[in-house]
């Protein structure tokens, strides 16, 4: 392979790798499907390739719904003991951010709603609202009809409406900073009743339990939220053991999210990012397993994260 094959392949990776973690939620496994994309075009007849982006995309796409239809994948994701990986704002990975619809599809919300689709569907949705593929192109990338793009994309909006009207739209960032942190103060001074105030009637939260429980936590109502954000914020010092030493909380975003980031010493040790409308949080996602935590905490490191909002929890 000539330099100007790799360059070739270079210069789409960044573009490539979005897609993969769009379509994934999972920033190694899009890493792992980047790489494998570029073994296949090293072992290419690149000479027959007439469009290489294009190549390159169904390639992608189609190690991508290998690995999500993989026994692995579905065991995972049907055993209930899977979230997205979340990335820092700013991250090449998030890929387009110029639309809504570019921002929405990256969102933890969205990345988790999605695994109720199909792999086609998901595809499909991914290729046309982020990357605003033709019906006639995601066709030729999935090897299926114009027709069945169509109605594979009409599902997939059809179900993320009815998240979207939960959620209450997409909130000014500052606005929902300041939500965030309102949040913050009632969670760590114990007010659960200013907790509950802050929440929708139909708030959910999600947790990974730190990877140690086998299945998602998982709450619903205001008042349940409400203790178990209570109680997760209420410094023990077995909490403090496990995570390795005093915490550090820090606001930031995520996947175009208000997020509170712990931080012991320079290591993240975890994310809690929410889903602000209209003044409210109606969705929260806690993550910190260690394995979700990698790509964040490598960019956390270069990060200016300001004053923290808790000092040594």
């Amino acid at each position: 392979m000539d330099r100007a094959e790799v360059d070739t392949f270079e210069a789409g990776r960044g573009r490539l790798a979005s897609l993969a973690y769009r379509l994934l939620g999972s920033a190694a496994d899009a890493e792992d499907a980047v790489q494998d994309t570029f073994l296949r075009w090293q072992a290419a007849d690149r000479e027959r390739i007439e469009v290489p982006e294009a190549w390159l995309t169904k390639v992608l796409t189609h190690l991508c719904l290998d690995r999500l239809r993989s026994a692995q994948a579905r065991h995972e994701r049907t055993a209930g003991a899977w979230l997205p990986e979340p990335l820092l704002d700013g991250d090449p990975m998030l890929g387009p951010a110029d639309t809504f619809e570019q921002r929405e599809s990256v969102s933890l919300a969205v990345l988790t709603l999605v695994e109720r689709l199909s792999p086609n569907e998901r595809a499909v949705y991914v290729l046309r609202e982020a990357f605003a593929y033709s019906h006639a192109e995601i066709a030729a990338i999935l090897d299926i009809t114009e027709a069945a793009s169509q109605q594979h994309a009409h599902r997939a909006r059809t179900r993320l409406a009815d998240e979207r009207r939960r959620s209450g739209g997409a909130a000014d960032p500052a606005a929902a900073r300041r939500v965030v942190e309102e949040f913050l103060a009632a969670a760590t001074s114990g007010r659960t009743d200013r907790l509950v105030a802050l929440l929708t009637d139909d708030v959910t939260a999600v947790s990974d339990g730190a990877g140690l429980a086998r299945r998602l936590l998982r709450y619903r109502t205001p008042e349940r939220v409400a203790s178990f954000v209570r109680a997760g914020f209420k410094p023990t010092p077995a909490k403090r053991r496990l995570a390795g030493g005093p915490t550090t909380m820090y606001l930031a975003r995520v996947n175009g999210s208000p997020a509170v980031i712990a931080v012991v010493g320079e290591r993240v040790v975890g994310a809690v990012a929410f889903d602000v409308g209209d003044g409210k949080v109606s969705a929260l996602y806690g993550i910190a397993a260690a394995r979700r935590l990698t790509r964040l905490d490598e960019a956390w490191r270069r990060h200016d994260p300001g004053v923290p909002v808790v000092d040594a929890w």
